[in-house]
């Protein structure tokens, strides 16, 4: 019991570093780039933690072999100490500009456009979860892959999450409403796709493919939103940002799981498919308000 608290403490923890870390992101990135250059920069950003995530599991896995979990997880702490120091030695003193108080995250819902966008990326993520989060029983019960296979497809997924950020990086300096509104939508049809054809290996491995694309890609016009949509509030649009993504997250996967257990994958991916196309048509609605001067 006691090192289950621990564990739980750590949990815990880790969820209040990564969620600070990502509340401020788009701020932070804001005060280093010019604006024309916020876009790509999130992309990078955006691309390192793809990188690193798949990167981690397996090196994990690798490691753990060999030094044990418990040297796996210890060897977090100098890459940690690493990390602190670089960006010590490397970012500049960035002192507060402002002697008034700002919004909190709560307090930017009060604007319509801060509303719209949140039921906007909150569909968009629970459908990706809502599929995403099954993907590794539907390639093992309806395509039959084996252990090598599996790894692959995922291993694609990773790379094509990383080839996401940096292609999203720049279609969003083109345009952010489309990249909100092309995202979901694109989602959606690899969705409906895998219901088709996911009995298919090679289909599957393509969709999938794409889906890491744009499903890595899409937070970065998210980021972008806050960026665009607040410029006075980042840090408070951040933080609105990363609250409803992990709740759309929670309830995505879960609402998923439920589905996937009642009624297979079909219900789970064409569930997952509906809910991205609402997300789409809400980015719309957003994208119409903004251009309407509804973010002012």
């Amino acid at each position: 019991m006691y090192g289950a608290s621990i564990f739980m403490t750590g949990r815990a923890l880790i969820g209040v570093v990564i969620g600070g870390f990502w509340s401020m992101s788009a701020a932070t990135v804001m005060r280093l780039m010019p604006e024309d250059q916020v876009p790509r920069a999130l992309g990078l950003l955006n691309g390192g933690n793809a990188l690193a995530t798949t990167i981690a599991a397996p090196l994990g896995s690798f490691l753990g072999q060999y030094i044990g979990w418990r040297g796996a997880f210890f060897v977090v702490v100098p890459l940690a100490a690493i990390t602190f120091v670089w960006q010590w030695l490397t970012l500049p003193a960035m002192p507060s500009e402002r002697t008034v108080r700002t919004a909190s995250a709560l307090g930017i819902l009060r604007r319509p456009i801060a509303r719209i966008g949140a039921v906007a990326v909150a569909l968009l993520f629970a459908g990706q979860f809502a599929l995403f989060t099954y993907v590794r029983p539907f390639l093992e019960g309806v395509t039959q892959l084996g252990v090598p296979a599996l790894s692959l497809v995922l291993l694609l997924m990773g790379a094509g999450g990383l080839f996401g950020t940096w292609l999203f990086g720049r279609f969003v300096a083109r345009s952010l409403s489309a990249s909100l509104i092309l995202a979901p939508v694109a989602l959606a049809l690899i969705a409906s796709g895998l219901v088709a054809l996911g009995s298919f290996a090679l289909p599957t491995a393509v969709l999938l493919t794409l889906w890491g694309v744009v499903g890595t890609g899409a937070p970065v016009a998210w980021w972008t939103w806050v960026a665009r949509r607040f410029p006075d509030d980042a840090e408070a649009g951040g933080g609105l940002l990363v609250a409803v993504v992990q709740l759309a997250i929670t309830f995505g996967a879960a609402g998923g799981g439920m589905l996937f257990d009642a009624g297979g994958y079909r219900a789970t991916f064409l569930t997952s498919a509906a809910l991205l196309v609402a997300g789409a048509i809400f980015a719309a609605v957003d994208a119409r308000a903004a251009s309407a001067g509804g973010h002012r």
